[in-house]
């Protein structure tokens, strides 16, 4: 169980390390929010079916668990929706430090999902987060829409994790992934069909934004989901949040390595960074040792 623990530890690591680019590839494609998330999940879904349709893998499910995935899809495109336009809106350094407040989000929505006592160190990280983001950034006015999108997409992504930690335990991972998917292309097909968004423009699509957006759906959405899907076996939703605080990290150094001068570093970023990283390491620690705890000698 402490082998699986690590893996899959290691595994949401690189998943994050991978979410980190999302950013960058949210601003490098040109397209609004809207038509970028609806293409992300219909390329997602196709490379699904046709990974699945080679390795074998059923996607089979009581009609009731489907219904489930399908709702908890609409959660994730509203998730990806919101965060696009954040980027769309501010910048991606807003974007992905106000992401970051994901664990203080799931240290108060878990109790409530998942119906246990509030855990009073959980809380306390989740304010650190808070803390370092205020070291981090010194937001401006301009930035508001920005910072409203980026908090509610967080507060998204949290919600979806804890919907996911209850789903895993009845479901496998690529039968959760695929109908998620499912869900939240079914919603924004809908939506686009009732307000008439799909125009001959929606559909005019540059070749450069073709390749950024295949590298988004296959690789960034479609792999990255379905293994953050399955570490939630091992790994509990405020600890997959508190990991995803190293997505603004991640994403950050990736823009200035990318963008170079226009994503500024500052001393409060890398306090606000030691700060974000402390919390990690510490939330490992501190349930590493409950568990040794309650396990028996």
């Amino acid at each position: 169980m402490l082998a699986d623990n690590i893996k899959s530890y290691i595994y949401l690591h690189i998943i994050v390390f991978i979410w980190g680019f999302t950013a960058i590839l949210g601003h490098l494609i040109s397209l609004e929010a809207l038509p970028l998330v609806w293409y992300r999940i219909l390329i997602a879904v196709i490379t699904l079916l046709v990974y699945y349709a080679f390795t074998k893998q059923s996607i089979k499910a009581p009609k009731h668990r489907i219904i489930q995935c399908l709702g908890a899809g609409v959660v994730i495109a509203l998730h990806w929706l919101t965060f696009f336009l954040a980027i769309k809106v501010s910048n991606i350094s807003i974007t992905l430090a106000c992401l970051s407040t994901g664990a203080f989000f799931a240290s108060i929505l878990e109790p409530i999902f998942l119906k246990r006592k509030v855990v009073a160190y959980e809380v306390f990280f989740g304010f650190i987060v808070i803390c370092a983001l205020t070291l981090i950034f010194s937001v401006s006015g301009e930035y508001v829409d920005g910072i409203l999108l980026g908090l509610i997409a967080a507060c998204l992504s949290a919600m979806f994790s804890i919907i996911n930690s209850k789903l895993i335990v009845h479901s496998e991972a690529p039968v959760i992934t695929f109908y998620e998917m499912a869900g939240g292309l079914l919603v924004l097909t809908l939506f686009l069909l009732f307000t008439g968004g799909f125009t001959a423009s929606f559909f005019e699509v540059s070749t450069s934004d073709w390749m950024w957006l295949l590298l988004l759906g296959t690789v960034c959405t479609a792999f990255a989901f379905l293994g953050s899907v399955y570490v939630m076996r091992h790994l509990s939703p405020f600890t997959v949040m508190l990991t995803i605080n190293l997505e603004p990290l991640y994403g950050i150094l990736l823009a200035v390595a990318i963008f170079k001068d226009s994503e500024k570093m500052t001393p409060e970023f890398y306090i606000g960074a030691l700060l974000i990283l402390s919390t990690v390491v510490l939330n490992g620690v501190v349930k590493n040792r409950k568990k040794r705890k309650l396990s028996p000698r």
